[in-house]
C-alpha cells in the first residue's frame, strides 16, 4: 500500500488546505488566544520569580515590585476594566444627581418657610407698632 500525502496529514491531523483556508475556518482565534494567554503565563511568572528573588534579597522592595507589576499589566486589564465599571459610574452619576436634585428642593422649601416666619415676624410688629428695641450699649461697671 503506497501511502499519499493527504493520507499523511489526515493522519497527523494537518490541514491539506494550507493556511489561507485555515484563517477563513476560524481556527487563527484560537491561536491568538492561545498566545495571549501564553504571554500572560509568562508575564505573570516573571513577576512572580522576581517577587520572589526581591522577597529573599530586600524585602523593602516589594512596594516597588508591585507598582511595577501594576504597571505592567495595567494596559492589559484598563480598557476590560473600563467596560465593566462603565454601569457602575453611570449608576453613580445618576444618583448623585438624584441626591442634588433633592437637596435642591429642600433648601428651596427651607428657603420659602424661613421667608415665611420673617414675614409674620415683621407683621406682628407692623400690628403692634412698636419698632423692635435694640439692645443698649453696654456701660463699664462704675462709669455714668
Amino acid at each position: 500500500m503506497v501511502a499519499t500525502k493527504a493520507d499523511h496529514e489526515a493522519q497527523n491531523g494537518s490541514n491539506a488546505a494550507g493556511p489561507a483556508d485555515a484563517a477563513a475556518d476560524g481556527t487563527d482565534t484560537t491561536d491568538t488566544v492561545d498566545e495571549t494567554s501564553e504571554n500572560l503565563v509568562a508575564t505573570v511568572a516573571t513577576v512572580g520569580v522576581v517577587g520572589v528573588g526581591v522577597a529573599v534579597f530586600e524585602a523593602a522592595l516589594l512596594p516597588g515590585v508591585v507598582l511595577g507589576a501594576a504597571a505592567v499589566l495595567a494596559p492589559k486589564f484598563v480598557p476590560q476594566l473600563g467596560s465593566a465599571l462603565k454601569p457602575l459610574f453611570k449608576s453613580t452619576v445618576r444618583g448623585a444627581y438624584k441626591i442634588t436634585q433633592k437637596t435642591r428642593e429642600f433648601v428651596a422649601e427651607t428657603q420659602e418657610h424661613v421667608q415665611d416666619i420673617v414675614a409674620e415676624v415683621d407683621a406682628e410688629v407692623d400690628k403692634k407698632g412698636a419698632p423692635l428695641r435694640e439692645a443698649a450699649p453696654a456701660t463699664a461697671p462704675g462709669a455714668k
